[in-house]
Formats: structure tokens, sequence, C-alpha cells
């Protein structure tokens, strides 16, 4: 088997391109390539045996897009069309068969609408028939979104007992189109067990180079890279790289030398790169990677290291003596629990406990709900927190990232239940110091508890750097004597185990007057005796305030920078509670993506008499310019950026219904045609751009995706449209671009064209005849207040 090379530290070599190959062979426009499996079986046996003799161990089927989203208008089945290509590849005489398994083409759920079920589903019946057809390997690849990366790996797993690589790709910036950089991405699919996995598509091998660095920094499991031929050009019509087979393998064998063990081509590479490839890796020594040991948590777009940093946990999302909390989940009041959640970061958590514990309310659908909707407005990781079994894994299951489950306990029966959850998920797990006896009175047996935990969980393959000790504090009104007993337990654990440790801290207080000091007292006790991770509440000051010294004077705070920003000209007599008692105003929430506040404060800003085109242009305008400076300066991600647009959107429709009512006409700043061009049906960058455009007041007319070019110059004409959106993600339909482009120019039409998509770039551009690039939705916008004069 292929991971038996693998484990043994031998290379595998997989092939370059199939759509450079096809387009060589007579692809047309518009034509989806995976028919060839079924209507020219011939051609695709032809490129697979081209590939296998240039020494490629591993062909990849020609099955990147057949799934049933993307062939839904399709004559041929998923079944037909995989059985046959496995069939084709397997008749080719390669050593190894890749089932090739690309994205979805749709975003996922919070961002979209394709939910985390509907995807895993999807991904199951490609996964079945190909396993069944004889695959030798999974191969996920082209992945942007990490949750979409999680649904297939799970639905391989689950549903195959195959080897599972898995490649994402990445932008210039280090991201992916949604945000997740190489170390998030490199944690979460590490969790997940998969036996290989790496970077592929979008950039040449010099650019990709340092990702994948970041990659075999932290994968323990082998790393793999399939770099595109560089960056595309246009010449004659024809798309183009810029980057020689000798240039790609030098580059891919600089590589190599750095660790990784899988290599192969995406787009523009032919057999001739592989065949360098094949030559300069066959002279060769693998070399053993060292990846870093960390404790850390992520979410899809922000990982938290817990080695040698204070890491505060939020407390506020748990039912225990809210009742405003408790009230919100009986109603399913969301937006209350979302608040909860914004208001907890901005107050600075690092990670969210998540515990919707009630015994009236179906606890596992309902953190699945909380889980969803906290992770569409903030990026920090969050731990999942239930005494339900069901619960949690129903949580950890649709979670996007690797979360912290909150907790086990020394009892056989709950490490039973809870540790192939952790182990399937690749979560942390915090692990409680009591056992069928209690909890101890003495430190020295919750150490004994603790280090059974840990041993235990080795048992089932779960690293040391992933489990957490929580010493348990005791309230000091009742049982005085023990809390001394839970700071010498954190010593003994730190210091015998190795692990990090937790503390639920405000527990210390209960029964007892003025409680935020007793905390914060406490609080730096604990830091002293080594806790790593308290679970507090932000929103208060004195604790925070204990947090910020601590960190000054533990050396976290690198030359107290964070500490004199925050603290520098504010008197501590004037400093002021962090509460959430002040409204908020329009503008926050917006970019605070507080969705089902936006459409009530506009309700209530139009009937305090402002005027609706005043509430667009000095709310909704300023807001979204915020937002989008944010995400240009990587502060925030696609995630928040679409949440604020969704705010805007659903204040829009209290806006146009009031518009309708009175005389006052909304003035649009121009109208605008996008369209993903002829033969790609990925809509996803041109369904955000669509969406921000209107925001800014456009007037948008989408012609949605695979839009003939005929069709785009009628609505250009008859619209007397100004400006032109054209989007295209997959290289075997840039071609159609510069043909629309061209179209439109020789119909004479008075418009200028920006374009984007992932394999785009300035010099592209040019060469297709376009006005401008627009490298993201927040570009678009600056494009068209530029081409219709409005002031930025």
């Amino acid at each position: 088997m292929a991971i038996k090379e693998l484990s043994e530290g031998k290379f595998l070599l997989f092939d370059g391109a199939m759509g450079t190959m096809l387009q060589k062979a007579g692809l047309k426009t518009g034509e989806l390539p995976e028919t060839y499996n079924i209507t020219n079986p011939e051609i695709i046996r032809g490129i697979h045996e081209e590939y296998v003799k240039a020494g490629s161990d591993v062909v990849t089927t020609n099955t990147f897009q057949a799934n049933e989203l993307k062939l839904k208008e399709c004559p041929y089945s998923v079944e037909e069309i995989i059985e046959a290509g496995v069939k084709i590849a397997k008749d080719s005489g390669a050593k190894y068969v890749a089932l090739d398994i690309g994205p979805l083409g749709q975003l996922m759920e919070p961002m979209g609408t394709v939910s985390f079920e509907r995807a895993y589903e999807i991904f199951k019946r490609q996964i079945v028939v190909g396993a069944k057809a004889g695959a030798d390997i999974i191969l996920i690849e082209t992945i942007s979104d990490i949750y979409e990366a999680k649904a297939a790996v799970l639905a391989a797993k689950e549903n195959c007992d195959l080897p599972v690589f898995c490649t994402l790709t990445y932008q210039e910036d280090g991201r992916t189109f949604v945000g997740t950089d190489p170390v998030t991405g490199t944690i979460v699919l590490d969790g997940l067990g998969i036996d290989a996995m790496g970077v592929n598509c979008s950039l040449g091998p010099k650019e990709l180079k340092p990702i994948v660095d970041k990659v075999l920094e932290y994968s323990k499991a082998p790393v793999m890279i399939q770099p595109n031929a560089g960056l595309p050009k246009i010449r004659d019509g024809e798309t183009i790289y810029d980057v020689t087979p000798q240039e790609f393998s030098e580059y891919l064998i600089e590589i190599a030398k750095n660790g990784a063990l899988v290599l192969g081509g995406c787009c523009g590479t032919d057999p001739s790169f592989i065949k360098e490839v094949r030559s300069q890796l066959d002279k060769l020594t693998p070399v053993k990677t060292n990846p870093k040991v960390v404790t850390a948590a992520t979410s899809g777009s922000k990982t938290v290291i817990l080695d040698d940093v204070t890491t505060v946990i939020g407390e506020k999302i748990n039912p225990t003596g809210k009742k405003k909390l408790k009230e919100a989940l009986r109603t399913n009041n969301l937006d209350y629990i979302i608040g909860e959640a914004i208001d907890q970061t901005n107050s600075g958590a690092d990670m969210l406990d998540i515990n919707v514990g009630l015994p009236e309310i179906d606890e596992a659908e309902m953190i699945k709900k909380v889980i969803r909707e906290v992770q569409g407005v903030v990026n920090l990781p969050l731990q999942v927190d239930s005494s339900d079994v069901g619960a949690i894994e129903a949580g950890v299951r649709i979670y996007n990232g690797k979360p912290m489950i909150n907790s086990v306990n020394g009892k056989k029966e709950s490490m039973e239940a809870i540790f192939p959850i952790v182990k399937k998920y690749g979560a942390l797990i915090l692990g409680l110091a009591l056992d069928e006896s209690g909890i101890p009175e003495t430190a020295e047996g919750r150490l004994e508890i603790a280090r059974k935990i840990v041993n235990t969980a080795a048992e089932y393959g779960i690293p040391k750097e992933d489990v957490l000790i929580d010493c348990l504090v005791l309230t000091a009104s009742a049982q005085q004597s023990q809390v001394k007993e839970t700071l010498k337990a954190i010593r003994l654990v730190k210091r015998e185990l190795g692990v990090k440790t937790v503390l639920g801290v405000s527990n210390v207080s209960f029964g007892l007057p003025n409680r935020e000091l007793i905390n914060s007292n406490f609080l730096a006790a604990a830091f002293g005796a080594g806790l790593d991770a308290p679970i507090i509440n932000p929103m208060s000051k004195s604790i925070m305030d204990t947090v910020n010294v601590f960190r000054v004077i533990n050396n976290q705070d690198k030359d107290s920078a964070y500490y004199i920003e925050h603290y520098s000209n504010v008197e501590p007599s004037q400093a002021k509670e962090i509460s959430n008692n002040g409204e908020r105003d329009l503008r926050a929430i917006i970019i605070e993506g507080r969705k089902e506040e936006s459409a009530p404060k506009t309700r209530e800003m139009l009937d305090g008499g402002m005027a609706a085109l005043d509430v667009v242009n000095n709310h909704f305008i300023p807001a979204l310019d915020i937002v989008g400076d944010r995400f240009e300066k990587g502060q925030i991600f696609l995630p928040q950026l679409i949440q604020s647009a969704e705010a805007v959107k659903s204040a829009f429709v209290v806006i146009k219904d009031q518009l309708s009512k009175s005389e006052e006409k909304k003035e649009s700043k121009g109208k605008i045609v996008v369209a993903t061009v002829l033969g790609d049906i990925h809509d996803i960058g041109k369904n955000i751009v669509s969406m921000l455009l209107e925001n800014y007041g456009f007037d948008v007319f989408d012609l949605g995706k695979d839009v003939p070019i005929e069709e785009v110059v009628r609505v250009v004409k008859e619209e007397d449209i100004k400006l032109v959106g054209l989007s295209a993600l997959m290289t075997t339909t840039v071609s159609s671009m510069g043909e629309t482009i061209k179209a439109l120019r020789q119909e004479g039409l008075d418009c200028q064209v920006m374009v984007g998509g992932a394999v785009l770039n300035e010099e592209y551009t040019d060469m297709v005849g376009a006005d401008f690039f627009a490298k993201d939705a927040r570009e678009s916008v600056k494009i068209a207040n530029r081409v219709f004069g409005v002031e930025e």
C-alpha cells in the first residue's frame, strides 16, 4: 500500500495536471472534463499512461468535479463517472490510483447554504463508489475551507479503510480563501488522523515553499506538495505558465530536502515536469522531520497555542447561575448568546466555553446551533462543555477547527465514553481530578487521578500534549482548607506530568461577598502555582487586570506592549468596568456582524425620524469601510466579512420597505453585471462580490455561473452597463474569460471589466484585456467606486 511506503520514509511521486492535458487534447470551453471518462476514455487512459511513463507512482482519477452538485445538469451519474474514472486509471499500469475529490464549489454554513451534514453526504457518495471501484488512496484536494476538508475526511475515514491524503490551497497572503493559515490547517488535519497532508494549486513552487515549510514545521503526518507550474499567462489565446520543468523540479527537490515526502504537479504541469522531478528524486534520500509538539486549539482561522502563554477561557456561555442565558436557551434566542460571545471576544478572551446544558431542552441539537452561530461571528477556538456524551460528540463533530472538550474524569466509564471521541475528532481534552471516590482531599490524590487520565489517554492514542488537567477549585466559604490543596495540585501536575492546567476560577468565591476580590486574588495565586488557562469572566475588569499584570511579570507581554497600550493615560480610579450596559449603535452592530440586531435597530432609527438614505450613507457605508479595512489588513477574515454583509442585508430589507412607502428615492450608484464565465461552475467568490456591491448601493445584475458569452453581452447592452465583473476559478475556463471580454469589445460596448479568481493575477488581467484585477470582494468595491466616481 502507498501508506506503507510513506511509513517506511520513501517518496511518493504523484502525476501532474489533468486539465492542462485535456485542453491540449481538445477539451472545449464549457465541457465537463469528467465526462471524458465515458465519452473519450482512450484520451484519459493515454494521459494516465504518459504520467506513468514519466515516473509517477500515483495517478489521479479524472473525477475532480464528480459530485452531485457539479454534475446536476450532466447526463451521467456520479457513480458512472467515478466507476469509469477509477477503471481507466487502474488500467493505465499505475502503481497506485488516487480517487480525486475536489471542493464542492459552494460555501458551507454559516457563510453559505451547504450544511456540514449535506457536505458529508455528498463526499460519502463519491468515496463509497470510488473505494468499491478499486482506488488505493482518497485524495481530497484544492480545498479552501478547512471545515469542508473536515467533512470530506470524516466521510472518507468512516466509509472506507483507504489512506486519506488532503491538500489545502493557499493564496499569496499565506491563507486560504476563507482565512485558514498553514498552522491552523495542519493542526486540524493532524488531529483528524490524516495519512498525508499539504498544499496544492493556486501558486507556483516558489510561492508555495514558505507555506509548505510552515506545514513541515508542525505536521506529524507526511507532507505533500503539488504546485502549479508558476503563475498563468495568456499567449495566442491560450493559458500558459511561466515555470519550466527544470525550474519546477529544482524547487520541489529543495522542498523534498526539507522533509516533504509526497510530490507532484497541479495546473500547468505535464509529463515533462514529472519526468524531471523523477530523475532528481531518485538521487535523493528522504529527510526525517522533527515537528513541533504543541498544545493547541483552533477555530477555522485562528490557532491558540497554550505553551508558555496564559490563555483566557471565557465562562459566560454557561447557564449555571445565569437567568438570562437560561431563558435565551429555552426560547431559542441565539442572538443573546451570540452577543455574549462577541462581548467576551472584545474583552480579551482567547477561547470561549460553550455549555447549553438545561434538562428541558435537546442539548445535542442546541449545542450544534450555538457552535455554528458563534463560529459565524467570532474566530476564537471553543471549548465544548457538557456532561452529556451525545451532546459532546454532536458539538465536536460539526465544529470548525480543533476544539477542547470539557470534560472527562478519572472514572472508568467516563474515559471509555469520551476518549474515543477525542481521538476520532482530534480534540484537546480537559481532565477533571476526580473519580469514583469523588474529589480527593489532598493534592497528591488529585495528582494520581490526573496521572491515570494522562496514561489512559495514551492508550487510546491521544498524545500528552492534548490532555489538560483541572485540579478543581472548591469553595473557600465551605471548604476553606481545600483551596490551598488546589494550588499545590497545580504545582504537582505541572512538575510530575508536564501537562497544561485549567481552573474554573470563580468557584472559589461562591457564598462570599465581593466575589471579584476573591476571584482576582485567587487567580494571581493560581498563576504563581503554574496555572495555564483560567476559565473566567473576561468582562470583569479586576480579573483581566490580574491577567494583564501577570503577562507582564511572567515575560509573556513582550516589552509590556499590550499593558502600556491598554493602561497608559488611564488613572486606576477612573477605569471603568467592562460591561455591556451601553446601547450599541448601528455601526457597531454591523462591524460585529450582529445580523439579528441590525434590522430592529434600523427600524428604530427610521421611526425616530432619520432618512433612509442617511442611514445607508452615514451608518451602513462607514461600517462596511471599517470591516473592509480590517479584512485587508488580515485582522478579520471571510466569515466575519460575510457576517457584516449579512447584517447590512437584513437592515436593507427595512430600508427598501421604507423607501417603497415614501417619496424618498434610493439613488443607485451604478449598474454592474457579475458572472462566472462559461464552463466554470464555481460561484463562491462571485456571490460574495455581488452581496458586498449591493451593500454599498450598486444595482447588481448577477447572471450566475457557467454564463454563455452571448448572455453577458446581451445584458450589458440592454441595461447599458458600465462595469462588468467576471470570475473564473479553474484553469480550464480562464480562456473563456478572455473570449467574453473580446466579445464585449467587438460589440463596441462602453463598459469596463474587472476580473477575479484564484488563478488570476495582475499580469493575467492585462493579457485577457480586462481593465481591473479584483483580488478580493473589498477590492471590487473600490474599483466600482472609482469607475462610477463615488468618493471613498
